[in-house]
């Protein structure tokens, strides 16, 4: 049975919605208890959650889902407050503390932003909270909307380095057929995230609250799938359904990755043909890196060479001119220079602050062999 230590949770529109008159609030009490008992188990959790435009019709009192982008932005701003609301409500019936987490495309698409996103998360987490992740359909526009929340919660089970994504729908899961038009369809209970006959099964969302449907859903599989995330499309509604998936009971679909965290990551890394500078190491770093499967830590780089961002792939040069090592830094190259040499307590002192005492962390960092 696999193990899971970290969790997302993505809950859609026509899911967390009452028939379309406002937030389903037993449900959504109903899956918080689901997912303080992953808490006590020692399991991290977030979650994604649709549901502020729905919540905003029903507060303005909206007849449909308006076609306007100012109207649709204004509809989340209020939907927005009764949906953090209500999990906030619920969580700490449990004792846990929640926290409000909006993003946009351009959050994720710009290295710089995805890594400071990346941080705050996992800071959240390690704080015990638990985030509540949505869509800033205030702010959004057509031209920088993930399109849908199941997207969204590739990209941070992707942030993460979730174990685990488990989208919540209205349907049992996924299909080789529409059942609806079909009685003979059959339950994909279990496939490749990669196999490209999932698409052909999947169907666009027919629904007029949400924005996504089958076909979003199996692409966000594929997504999570390439940083190693397994997922599970299933019903919502199916009692203690979030416990039962991460116990390892099958229902719904299971959608594999075929490969571990660490092993996309390599894959990742290793496929960069070009890196953006080079870290020169001295002889105690290279041991490090290549026998005690260490981070690079700023007193054993000797110089810095190129100009690079936060985030980028840098080379990792032994004294003898060897690439031992490359990795994603987590400094800038003109502050990599101000510290190169110095231990990591004095960073804060150097640069002001200290998202990282390494240079590049073991887990973004992978040997080069000769």
């Amino acid at each position: 049975m696999k193990t899971y230590k970290k969790v997302v949770v993505k809950v859609g529109s026509a899911l967390i919605t009452a028939g379309g008159t406002g937030l389903d609030r037993a449900m959504i009490a109903n899956w918080a208890g689901q997912m303080a008992g992953l808490r006590a188990d020692g399991i991290e959790v977030l979650l994604v959650s649709s549901g502020s435009i729905a919540e905003g019709i029903t507060r303005l009192g909206l007849k449909a889902r308006p076609k306007n982008i100012s109207e649709l932005q204004a509809t989340a701003a209020v939907g927005q407050m009764g949906l953090v609301q209500a999990y906030e409500a619920c969580f700490q019936e449990h004792g846990i503390q929640s926290a409000q987490i909006l993003l946009t495309h351009a959050d994720l698409s710009n290295r710089r932003r995805y890594l400071n996103a990346r941080t705050t998360l996992r800071t959240l987490l390690e704080f015990g909270t638990l985030p509540v992740v949505n869509e800033n359909d205030s702010v959004s526009n057509e031209e920088i909307r993930f399109g849908d929340n199941d997207t969204l919660g590739a990209l941070v089970a992707n942030l993460i380095e979730a174990d685990l994504l488990i989208i919540l729908t209205d349907q049992e899961g996924l299909f080789d057929a529409n059942p609806v038009d079909n009685p003979a369809a059959r339950l994909i209970e279990h496939a490749d995230a990669q196999d490209e006959a999932l698409m052909t099964y999947a169907g666009p969302s027919s629904g007029e609250l949400g924005r996504g449907g089958m076909l979003t859903k199996v692409t966000a599989a594929r997504l999570a799938a390439r940083s190693g995330t397994h997922t599970v499309i299933v019903s919502g509604r199916i009692d203690n359904v979030i416990r039962r998936v991460v116990g390892g009971e099958q229902l719904g679909s299971f959608l594999e990755a075929r490969d571990s965290h660490l092993a996309a990551r390599k894959q990742w890394l290793a496929g960069h043909m070009r890196c953006a500078g080079e870290l020169q190491l001295d002889d105690g770093a290279v041991d490090v890196l290549q026998n005690r499967n260490a981070s690079l830590l700023p007193i054993g780089v000797r110089a810095v060479e190129g100009v690079f961002n936060r985030g980028e792939v840098v080379a990792c040069i032994a004294p003898d001119g060897t690439e031992v090592a490359r990795g994603l830094v987590n400094y800038p190259s003109d502050e990599c220079k101000q510290i190169i040499g110095k231990d990591s307590r004095q960073i804060p002192r150097i640069l002001g602050y200290q998202d990282d005492p390494e240079l590049i962390n073991r887990e973004n960092l992978i040997l080069m062999k000769g």
